[in-house]
């Protein structure tokens, strides 16, 4: 098995794939898997600049389809557990993303871009059956506007950057 995982990541790593690894990564960090899809962005931009707009567009695809599927996954908890006596899904980051579901109900999947609540929000919004078209087209609009400005910022910052990051050793 081991062999087999390190040959897809080889094969995931090889630059012609570089859009394909990054949907790849943008919809499992998009999960409730702890994975970070900034810096397969980050790499796949600096290693070619002229993707910058596909890169963007690649990771919010990917990323809102994961943000989906953690809708999905409450959707499929909260169905298996019907009957069952349940006020609240469990867990601190959880009980957040009710908070600001019964504040904002959809437009609280704006923020499912967040780190630690963000992937519980997408997660609780399908637990509580809210309607999944308008919660991912927010998903969408908050995982693109956030792809966005971390592009744009990482594009401006980086020139300024090198020459300090040279400088210190890295």
């Amino acid at each position: 098995m081991d062999h087999w995982f390190a040959g897809v990541i080889a094969w995931l790593s090889l630059p012609q794939y570089g859009l394909l690894t990054l949907f790849v990564v943008s919809l499992v960090s998009a999960t409730l898997l702890p994975l970070g899809s900034e810096p397969a962005l980050a790499g796949l931009v600096l290693m070619n600049p002229s993707l910058i707009w596909w890169a963007i567009l690649v990771a919010t695809v990917g990323n809102t389809i994961g943000g989906a599927i953690s809708w999905a996954t409450g959707y499929g908890v909260e169905r298996a557990y019907e009957g069952v006596a349940h006020e609240k899904p469990p867990g601190p980051a959880s009980r957040r993303a009710r908070a600001l579901i019964d504040r904002y109900g959809t437009r609280a999947c704006l923020l499912s871009w967040l780190p630690v609540v963000g992937d519980p929000l997408c997660a609780v919004a399908g637990w509580l059956r809210l309607p999944f078209w308008p919660c991912v087209g927010y998903m969408a609009i908050g995982k693109f506007l956030r792809y966005f400005v971390y592009t744009t910022a990482l594009v401006w910052l980086w020139p300024h950057l090198k020459p300090w990051l040279a400088l210190h050793g890295f």
